[in-house]
């Protein structure tokens, strides 16, 4: 797989990029060093990337594959691969699913979302496909109705089970409530999305013999991120040298991270990619360095995944946290913030999937809600201003949490309120 020279690359995008010649304008004609170059400004980056009078690309759009990427929130954004480039990215991905434990003749289920423009099936089923250990692939997509699902997963006793967590935790729901099992999953390949504690004794009910892993790390406008580290935490990673370089930024100066256990934002610059270039682009994650020399690295959640309810902020793994410690016997399998507005204020909901959410779980909403009061108490203090309405918990099964139409992810803060 060929990597350009960093020199190279910076030569070849300033001359074919309008976009790029503009945010390099002021650099010297040479640049030695990665952190010479600015962290690319995302709302510029997609404002010159569009399908029309595109400033981004460094040639006329006449090979390529298009996918769609940023459908979960804001307005979808394009990204584009020439037949070479994609062959080099799922090659080097599919390398990296050794790693993530695949192992020769597994018979593997594709459950990601294909269509309208999304990368993930295709990518995934080409992944295995140029894996370098031969493999059985199932591609049955994640809009397919459940019940044909399991039959296939049964039929084929499928070894290997690859999809959001969100599908997978949606087929686990489905197949404990009809009292059914598949034992014969030995790995239950996940992406897309963060898997949270909260899900697994759901997963484990329906998948008994099979362990969660991540499948990787790679989104379709960042590209190659991090191949999957066997160990206990699926959120660690390391890093696809030579071909990408990864870097951890502090939040306020963009100064790299140098020392573990310092969260900052990451960002990636792809060596490979010429079509659609990726210089010091924000990947959408925080992350933090686990060994800095090895390039291994633990992903910490969206960087930008919180939400304002009146004057009061809150972040989803601050929430996660909080019902996690209540819930000390894994009633729920889902979490969901969502904003509403009522009587010219807003107040969150926080959504919350049980198995039967029917029955009296009281106690655990009142620990929930003391909890999260407790970790934020401004909320209270704005609850008692009259400034947003008080905190209501919502139970549902885990069907019933809102996921993007397209992709299947679970959207984990839905925001209700009239935007008109």
């Amino acid at each position: 797989m060929p990597v350009q020279s960093f020199t190279e690359l910076i030569r070849f995008v300033r001359h074919h990029s309008p976009f790029y010649r503009e945010l390099y304008a002021r650099l010297p004609e040479h640049v030695a060093h990665l952190t010479d170059l600015p962290v690319v400004p995302q709302a510029d980056f997609w404002r010159a990337n569009s399908p029309r009078g595109n400033r981004l690309l460094t040639a006329p759009l006449e090979e390529a594959v298009v996918f769609r990427s940023g459908g979960t929130t804001g307005a979808p954004k394009f990204s584009y691969y020439t037949r070479t480039e994609w062959r080099e990215f799922t090659t080097a991905f599919g390398a990296g699913l050794v790693g993530a434990g695949l192992r020769p003749g597994h018979r593997v289920a594709d459950l990601f979302y294909a269509g309208d423009l999304y990368a993930s099936f295709s990518f995934v089923l080409d992944s295995l496909h140029r894996s370098p250990v031969a493999n059985v692939r199932l591609p049955i997509g994640g809009a397919t109705p459940w019940e044909s699902t399991a039959a296939t997963l049964e039929e084929f006793r499928v070894q290997a089970v690859a999809g959001t967590p969100t599908t997978l935790c949606s087929l686990a729901e489905r197949l404990t409530r009809a009292g059914r099992t598949l034992p014969d999953v030995e790995l239950l390949f996940f992406g897309g999305e963060c898997l949270f504690g909260d899900q697994l004794p759901l997963l484990e009910a329906a998948f008994p013999n099979a362990e969660p892993r991540s499948l990787g790390y790679a989104s379709v406008d960042a590209g190659l991120l991090g191949e999957a580290v066997p160990g206990g935490d699926p959120r660690v990673h390391r890093a696809f040298t030579p071909y990408t370089v990864v870097e951890i930024l502090d939040d306020d100066s963009d100064d790299p991270v140098g020392d573990p256990g310092v969260p900052g934002r990451l960002v990636v610059t792809d060596l490979r990619r010429r079509l659609m270039p990726v210089l010091r682009y924000p990947a959408g994650d925080r992350a933090e360095w686990v060994d800095r020399d090895a390039g291994v690295f633990r992903i910490l959640g969206r960087a930008e995944e919180g939400v304002r309810v009146g004057p009061v902020s809150l972040y989803t793994e601050d929430v996660h946290e909080v019902v996690a410690g209540a819930d000390g016997y894994g009633t729920v399998s889902g979490v969901q913030l969502v904003v509403r507005r009522r009587d010219g204020r807003d107040g969150l909901v926080l959504r919350l999937a049980v198995a039967r959410p029917g029955e009296e779980h009281r106690a655990l909403e009142e620990s929930v809600v003391q909890g999260l009061l407790a970790q934020r108490p401004f909320y209270a203090e704005a609850t008692t201003a009259g400034h947003v309405n008080p905190l209501v918990v919502e139970w549902v099964r885990h069907q019933d949490l809102a996921v993007n139409s397209r992709s299947g992810k679970l959207v984990r803060v839905v925001d209700e309120r009239p935007h008109s």
